[in-house]
């Protein structure tokens, strides 16, 4: 098997080839914990994982566990049909679903064009050296807009 040259097989030698045999015959070492955790803690929040749905327990019959889906399913459903009757009266009173995805549509393209203007704002900020908020008054905008 050819020699790597990150083992000093290479045109290099030297340093690199002296570092790597020093590492080798090192002993093995044990796996450290980082600093300021608790072994088999998570690092980042300092406490095991906990499921938003909780495991049914050991003791729970399998019937309590069909019924606490069957009360989410009727809670589902109870959404469903609230959520049709606001759609039905929003129909009745003069809203069609086209006209408010097309509202939709343009607040969405307003919002575009609204952080292109905030952007260019803060870029001439930058060149003039002074505040996005010092810009307003000078092209009428109001600072609460």
């Amino acid at each position: 098997m050819p020699e790597s040259p990150l083992r000093g097989g290479g045109r290099e030698r030297g340093a690199r080839t002296e570092v790597l045999s020093n590492w080798e015959s090192r002993e093995p070492t044990e796996p450290r914990e980082p600093r300021g955790t608790q072994p088999g803690l998570s690092q980042s929040c300092g406490g095991a994982f906990r499921s938003p749905r909780p495991s049914p327990k050991s003791g729970q019959a399998a019937g309590d566990n069909e019924d606490s889906m069957y009360l989410d399913i009727q809670k589902l459903k109870e959404k469903r049909d609230m959520l049709d009757k606001e759609l039905s009266q929003l129909i009745s009173e003069g809203y069609s679903v086209d006209e408010l995805e097309d509202h939709i549509s343009q607040l969405h393209e307003y919002n575009d064009i609204k952080d292109a203007g905030q952007m260019l704002l803060g870029k001439l900020a930058v060149i003039r050296g002074v505040t996005t908020k010092e810009l307003y008054p000078e092209f009428g905008l109001d600072v609460n807009d």
